[in-house]
């Protein structure tokens, strides 16, 4: 009998991350292409992801009759039991039955989820979350997602709308985030959020190599990493206050769910090494029940960027 795959996929607003995984849940091949839709069109990000996964069963010599299952991540609200899109922000998906789409494509089962759900899903199963019960994710990226495992299985709350606390409100004043809120966790601590503050200092007469890096957008993880090791000040407040706020927003969690472990996860994260890990431990205690604390862990993510399709591949492996 030969041997089985498994595709999986994470699908951003700007990239598609393709891997195939053989029986043993190693990757063997992987791809990664831009995501950048032309005109709005569902269509046109479909194509791309029909791309990614075509061009990775031809240069990986794979035959298409031993492809178990193909599973996708996307940012924003998943129907997980339906395979259909309802909303996403940063693609042109309202409402989107993908998993039928794909299985006529194909003729191969297709399944998908909330990215942090799932790239919190692949550190509980494959990563830094294994023998936890209770998990709380926070992922750290352009925005910020939140992903939880209550007592072993993956929490998605009514209508897969649940753990969308990088919308917590932490400061009503705040700044405005993209949601149509003030003072969210994600206007705070994103790269977003951090982008936001850096160009508003900027705006004001401060000088920071950071300028150019945030002047059309947000920045790119590589150019905080060399503003931090030169001592910028305005890239090191930034960074305080994003993890000003994401101790307190921990210490909130902590006390509403008590889980064994928080882990941050994402491309910020992962850049900037111990960094957020290390200023966030430092003032997460005041923010904490004292009889709570103790008994929570708190961890970086193991599995880097390849969290979300491990959490793929779970998904198919609970499916």
């Amino acid at each position: 009998m030969s041997e089985t795959y498994n595709i999986c996929l994470d699908v951003g607003g700007t990239k598609v991350l393709g891997a195939i995984f053989n029986e043993k849940k190693e990757i063997i091949y992987r791809l990664k292409k831009k995501s950048k839709s032309e005109g709005d069109s569902t269509q046109n990000v479909e194509k791309v992801i029909v791309s990614v996964v075509e061009e990775m069963i031809k240069e990986s010599g794979i035959s298409k009759k031993d492809i178990h299952a193909i599973s996708s991540s996307a940012p924003g609200v998943i129907d997980q039991d339906n395979g259909v899109v309802l909303f996403t922000p940063n693609l042109p998906w309202r409402n989107y039955d993908i998993r039928a789409s794909m299985e006529k494509k194909f003729g191969i089962p297709f399944y998908i989820g909330n990215d942090v759900n799932l790239g919190v899903l692949g550190e509980y199963k494959y990563g830094v979350a294994r023998g936890y019960r209770n998990v709380v994710g926070f992922f750290v990226g352009t925005g910020m997602g939140g992903g939880m495992i209550l007592n072993g299985e993956l929490f998605t709350g009514n209508q897969f709308k649940g753990a969308e606390y990088g919308h917590m409100i932490l400061n009503p004043e705040g700044p405005l985030c993209n949601c149509g809120q003030r003072g969210c966790l994600e206007a705070f601590s994103s790269k977003q959020g951090m982008s936001a503050y850096i160009r508003q200092q900027v705006s004001r007469g401060r000088e920071s190599m950071m300028a150019d890096a945030v002047s059309d957008g947000v920045f790119r993880s590589k150019a905080l990493k060399k503003a931090i090791a030169a001592k910028d000040p305005v890239a090191t407040e930034a960074v305080d206050r994003a993890c000003h706020y994401l101790a307190i927003a921990t210490g909130n969690m902590i006390n509403t769910i008590s889980p064994d472990l928080v882990v941050y996860g994402g491309g910020i994260i992962e850049a900037m090494g111990d960094l957020f890990l290390s200023k966030i431990l430092a003032e997460v205690d005041r923010y904490c029940m004292t009889a709570i604390r103790p008994t929570v862990d708190i961890k970086n993510a193991a599995l880097g960027d390849d969290s979300v399709i491990y959490g793929a591949l779970a998904l198919i492996e609970e499916g």
